[in-house]
């Protein structure tokens, strides 16, 4: 079924992509596309591995500062702030981008042109971000456009993996102020992210006496063994499709190449698993923990010689969560894409991205990004970033800017 939108959503994009200063705004981020491609380059060249994004934030915030935004600052998280202020009676808007990569320090940063690409480690997860925030304070500015609301532009750290979005959770619990969040992670335009994925990541240490792997035998249980019987278990377990539920044994760990011929003392374990449902999410939780300890009471009753027990490390945790597939934000995100792709756009399922934290701290929120016409390689050292029309995901970001934080053009779709 078609995805329909309000007609009051629809006019107020209508009123603003009519308006000559909005329609200014959008042709130029077609003819900046490359100034901003080379600031995107300029910061991807940075290494911003997750807890090391300094050198990246100080970078940002200079490029802030050169744009004209005001209380520009280094947050005491990390994050990088910058303020445009508006004329009063509007909403107050996030727009972010998160500055860390998942590369270490030591990764080549090497720019290769090649068929329309760009490649390099880091260039769109999510260095394209940043450079949309960049580009929509350009084109605010060439523009001569001013909202309401004030809008903040964020670089936010810490968004990947073990990070587990707490750049972001920081920044919104600190900011009460925010009326509405608009996360931009990657470089497409033709999907709208409006659901938090949960998030649970543990390890856990399974601990025994240990000793040699002949003369103890039988004497001793054995954590290695009862970490394989955990893993078997929660191997087999059955989630629903929808809400979405997944989970993943990622690491199993235990001796060395030297200790071959040794029962460990030691066995460790770290698993993640994932669902759109809360519920769910902490029904799967109980589920793995009750077959840690079926696997932990079965080995030792299997030798009845000591009690293999074990520890848990609470790694990372993001709640599920949602809004409406139809709230205003939602809606507007939807509409505005349709304008700039000249097609109908898609609902993400769920996602695991800074809207989560904005969406748990209770703020109407969307992430833009998803949805690229071609497969960026993120995540991966051959990560790549298409030039042509990559404006048109900017242009998105600029036009839900302006419906969130409102104009005299037509007044903000946050209620």
């Amino acid at each position: 079924m078609e995805y329909q939108v309000s007609e009051k959503i629809q006019s107020r994009l209508s009123a603003l992509t009519e308006n000559a200063s909005v329609q200014k705004a959008l042709a130029f981020m077609k003819e900046d596309q490359d100034k901003v491609i080379e600031k995107q380059i300029e910061l991807t060249l940075i290494p911003a591995p997750t807890y090391h994004e300094e050198k990246k934030a100080a970078r940002l915030l200079e490029m802030f500062k050169e744009e004209g935004l005001t209380d520009c600052h280094i947050d005491e998280y990390g994050n990088c702030v910058g303020i445009r202020k508006g004329t009063g009676g509007g909403k107050t808007t996030l727009v972010e981008g998160h500055m860390d990569t998942v590369f270490p320090l030591d990764t080549e940063l090497k720019i290769v042109r090649e068929d329309g690409y760009i490649k390099c480690p880091g260039i769109v997860d999510d260095t394209r971000g940043c450079a949309a925030v960049l580009s929509t304070i350009r084109a605010l500015n060439a523009a001569g456009i001013q909202t309401k609301g004030d809008i903040q532009f964020v670089g936010t750290v810490q968004e990947e993996g073990t990070g587990a979005l707490k750049g972001m959770q920081y920044y919104v619990q600190h900011h009460p102020e925010l009326e509405a969040s608009i996360s931009v992670d990657g470089p497409g335009y033709q999907e709208i992210v409006y659901e938090a994925t949960g998030i649970q990541t543990y390890e856990v240490n399974f601990h025994g006496i240990g000793g040699h792997a002949c003369g103890m035998f039988g004497k001793v249980a054995n954590p290695l063994h009862a970490a394989a019987r955990a893993i078997a278990k929660i191997a087999d377990f059955q989630v629903p499709k929808e809400p979405m539920t997944t989970f993943a044994v990622t690491n199993f760990h235990a001796g060395s190449f030297e200790s071959v011929h040794a029962i460990v003392p030691t066995a460790q374990i770290r698993f993640n698993f994932r669902s759109n449902s809360q519920e769910e999410l902490e029904k799967l939780r109980d589920r793995i923990f009750a077959a840690i300890e079926e696997a932990c009471k079965e080995e030792t009753d299997r030798w009845g010689k000591d009690t293999i027990t074990y520890d848990v490390k609470h790694i990372c945790d993001v709640n599920a969560g949602g809004q409406d597939c139809h709230a205003p934000i939602v809606e507007a995100a939807m509409a505005a894409s349709k304008y700039i792709g000249g097609q109908e756009p898609k609902l993400g399922n769920g996602g695991s991205t800074n809207c989560n934290r904005a969406l748990e701290a209770g703020i109407p929120a969307v992430c833009l990004g998803m949805g690229a016409d071609y497969d960026s390689k993120a995540h991966t050292l051959n990560e790549q970033f298409k030039v042509e029309d990559a404006y048109k995901g900017c242009q998105l970001t600029l036009l839900l800017a302006l419906l969130c934080a409102g104009t005299e053009i037509a007044d903000s779709v946050i209620e």
